[in-house]
């Protein structure tokens, strides 16, 4: 199934009973938590006594993926592994949203050709014999489907039956050195690109609101054909490789990258500045926002739904946060629309911290750019 097939199957929406699935059959319902919104806290790597992510050709525990040098000269294992919980219906989508997610930490690193891939996956235990075949035939194909479209194969992997559905997998890549992205360059003076709009978290919960008759969207007057339109433009976001994303940050020389998944924009654009050469400030003035995630996170109680203006609302194969001068910058944009059909913005700069700690905050004064759906029939 190419990338037009899979539009046209998130714009036609989930038939459970062409399936063979229950008129009334709710994927998300087998899990109380979400995608990438479950992640535990970064405190708790600290049981790893890790202190420093990036000690000279090695990467370890608090970035995207390991990097790990082999016995052999030039040569090093990149290897990421990931999991989490249903939160779209249609269990082929969410197979190829796994193998998105997983091979996004690749990706960030500027690893674009995975070797290998394995499946993890918890059956959960309420499924009956005949929703488990459906569900999970339909999510192997899915993730078999996506790990082809991204060059590699899945060759083995685990089964357990527990409480929920947990959907994972493991990525593996040996690459030589130039096929690695130094991710601890930035410089004050750079500028940071995002790849693919936030709101991930605001769409697939107000969908479920929507979905399940909750009366949240009646209690907030929330309009139902832009929840919709929303959910379908995070879903085809969440499919989407950024495997082009990851081969620009070779051709336009990026300086640091990492991806945008459970602790947001802010969460993990704090990790990443934390682990820079340079004592530097990551500033986000802008947010490009998936259109009217906004509305709607303004409408809840707080006026920051989900966190979503603080930068730590949670997405699930987000797009790459990258660090690169101004001139290429311009250039990483011209280039990834042309690619992937789907544009990138300028969140921020990279200013020296002159306290000399490195760290990342959202300026004060940041702005909100709306992102129009780009997904059509046809």
């Amino acid at each position: 199934m190419d990338k037009n097939e899979v539009i046209e199957r998130i714009l036609a929406g989930f038939n459970p009973s062409a399936c063979g699935l229950p008129e009334d059959f709710i994927l998300t319902k087998l899990t109380g938590a979400k995608g990438c919104g479950c992640k535990i806290l970064l405190q708790l790597l600290e049981n790893f006594n890790e202190t420093k992510v990036v000690d000279n050709d090695e990467i370890g525990i608090g970035l995207d993926s390991c990097v790990v040098p082999l016995r052999h000269d030039g040569f090093k294992l990149v290897q990421t592994t990931d999991f989490f919980y249903p939160l779209v219906d249609d269990p082929y989508l969410m197979g190829r949203i796994t193998v998105a997610n997983v091979l996004s930490d690749l990706y960030a690193m500027g690893v674009t050709e995975c070797d290998n891939m394995l499946m993890l996956l918890g059956v959960a235990a309420d499924l009956d014999g005949k929703q488990r075949d459906v569900v999970i035939g339909q999510f192997i194909k899915g993730f078999k489907d996506a790990a082809c479209c991204a060059g590699t194969k899945v060759r083995g992997g685990q089964t357990v039956k527990c409480p929920w559905l947990l959907l994972g997998g493991v990525g593996s890549a040996v690459v030589a050195d130039s096929e690695l992205r130094r991710v601890d360059a930035a410089q004050p003076g750079d500028v940071l690109l995002l790849t693919k709009p936030i709101g991930g978290q605001v769409a697939v919960n107000s969908y479920e609101w929507l979905k399940k008759k909750t009366g949240r969207v009646e209690e907030l007057g929330l309009d139902e054909k832009r929840i919709v339109r929303a959910f379908q433009q995070v879903s085809e976001q969440m499919c989407r490789l950024n495997r082009n994303a990851a081969r620009l940050l070779h051709t336009h020389n990026a300086h640091a990258s990492t991806d945008v998944t459970g602790f947001g924009l802010l969460g993990h654009a704090d990790n990443l500045a934390r682990a820079q050469q340079k004592p530097v400030c990551f500033v986000i003035d802008n947010l490009p926002i998936i259109e009217y995630m906004d509305e709607i996170a303004r409408k809840m109680p707080s006026g920051n739904g989900f966190n979503l203006f603080s930068g730590t609302s949670a997405e699930t194969s987000g797009g790459l946060l990258i660090a690169l001068k101004q001139e290429d910058a311009q250039n990483y944009i011209r280039d990834i629309a042309e690619l992937d059909g789907f544009p990138a913005w300028i969140v921020g700069r990279v200013e020296e911290a002159m306290d000399g700690v490195c760290k990342a905050v959202i300026h004060k004064d940041f702005s909100v750019q709306t992102i129009p759906s780009r997904i059509h029939s046809g």
